[in-house]
């Protein structure tokens, strides 16, 4: 939040107009929560991309202004793109993910016209933006790893095991995705364009949202439940405020950015906070824009047309499915373990705990599933995520004695095989955790 007001102040020092003051913000949050200037490779590599990006997504935006459905085709191209490197590894993934960020803040800064009073030419705003916004995240969270509440060095990155590189989708998880995105975003584009002209955007950055980093069926049909609620509720809220705070600019500033921390913060403990919220500071951000508030209702239909999509893709179009992907990082946690267990590497305790992480960012959806479906399934997947984190704490002490015995061993091993029966997964991590709490500890 302080790199998003610092960068703020930034961009209205540059131009004073709502189109450069979204962008800081919308760039602010993303690359906070991407992490791409987590160590000095990652600053410099986004130092030098987001200028070029920027540029191009200038050249996408002019597009989208004058010649629409010629702006949406390379608009979607570069979704596309930007998800499908990802099969690439790490470094890809970084790159996918810079190209992504300007894409994504084209869908809620107002337009930038190449004209301006500004004392940089109106073409180069966007870079400048983006180069301050890189700055100030990158200083505050030096900063907040020299206090100590940020990790003060990034995780490493190690390459999978062979046993948890091989897919079985063909084609495999990431080009599904990024054909998924496109397939979506055109049909966003088609419908927002034909019965939405002035409003198109919401649909195409719901069905965005919704799909973006999905893990399946079942996730993205539980986010979009989530999104649609949490707009729904924001809508209502950002109503009241509008009557109560009338035209009042700085009460609304602050708002604003109350709203935009408080969903950040909240986030972690449920996606439909985050939506609430930044359907509260979108709104409120509407009287800089010159729009109505009467438009929140349009907003909402369009946010929910937007879901349909999304999920309606996910479920037609190559569909993965969340069981099959909770299985593989079920497998993946479980190989680290076993990686971990063997004196002869050097994996350590946290990289395990950043498997179980993995896991458990499907859990929500799981679990949600279970609390609709339970009476007609005595065994559901969310049960194994139980399970399994059930292990973490005697697992990670096993781990630093780095001696375990030939029964964890054995046990590991049963947990890896039964990936392959999924009948056999709950009792065998079960069978896990009671093993690791009684190895015996070290002399």
């Amino acid at each position: 939040m302080l790199a998003a007001i610092v960068t703020l102040l930034c961009a209205l020092w540059i131009d004073p107009g709502p189109g450069p003051a979204v962008l800081a913000v919308v760039l602010c949050l993303s690359l906070s929560r991407s992490h791409l200037d987590r160590n000095r490779r990652g600053r410099l590599e986004a130092a030098l991309a987001l200028p070029l990006v920027s540029m191009v997504a200038v050249g996408v935006g002019m597009l989208l202004h004058r010649v629409p459905w010629v702006g949406a085709l390379v608009f979607v191209a570069g979704l596309f793109l930007s998800v499908w490197l990802r099969r690439f590894g790490p470094s890809w993934q970084r790159a996918g993910s810079l190209l992504a960020l300007p894409f994504v803040a084209l869908l809620t800064t107002p337009y930038l016209p190449l004209t301006s009073d500004s004392r940089i030419p109106a073409a180069l705003i966007p870079v400048v933006i983006a180069l301050l916004a890189l700055l100030w995240v990158s200083v505050f969270h030096t900063l907040a790893r020299q206090l100590r509440f940020l990790p003060h060095t990034p995780e490493p990155e190690r390459p999978m095991s062979a046993a948890t590189r091989v897919s079985s989708l063909r084609p495999i998880a990431s080009t599904r995705m990024a054909i998924q995105m496109a397939v979506a975003l055109t049909l966003s584009f088609a419908i927002g364009y034909v019965y939405f002209a002035e409003r198109w955007a919401w649909i195409v950055l719901t069905a965005f949202i919704v799909l973006s980093g999905n893990r399946g069926r079942l996730d993205v049909a539980y986010k979009s439940v989530l999104r649609v609620l949490g707009a729904a509720a924001g809508t209502v809220i950002a109503l009241s405020l509008s009557v109560q705070v009338g035209s009042h600019d700085t009460t609304t500033v602050v708002l604003i950015l109350a709203a935009i921390f408080l969903g950040v913060w909240l986030r972690p403990l449920n996606y439909a906070w985050w939506a609430l919220f930044i359907t509260i500071a979108l709104a409120l951000l509407q009287g800089f824009a010159g729009s109505s508030s009467s438009r929140l209702w349009p907003r909402l239909e369009e946010i929910g047309i937007g879901a349909i999509i999304g999920v309606a893709t996910a479920w037609l179009v190559l569909p993965v499915r969340s069981t099959a992907a909770l299985r593989r990082r079920i497998a993946d946690s479980l190989a680290t373990l076993s990686d971990a267990l063997d004196p002869a590497t050097s994996v350590r305790p946290h990289e395990f705990l950043a498997a179980l992480a993995r896991v458990e960012q499907m859990a929500p959806a799981f679990r949600a599933s279970r609390l609709l479906t339970r009476r007609f399934r005595a065994v559901h997947p969310a049960d194994w995520v139980d399970a399994l984190m059930a292990c973490r704490d005697p697992a990670i002490a096993v781990i630093e004695k780095r001696e375990p015995s030939s029964a964890v061993r054995r046990a590991v091993g049963t947990a890896r095989k039964s990936m392959q029966q999924p009948a056999e997964i709950l009792p065998a991590l079960q069978k896990l955790r009671i093993t690791l709490e009684e190895d015996p500890p070290a002399l």
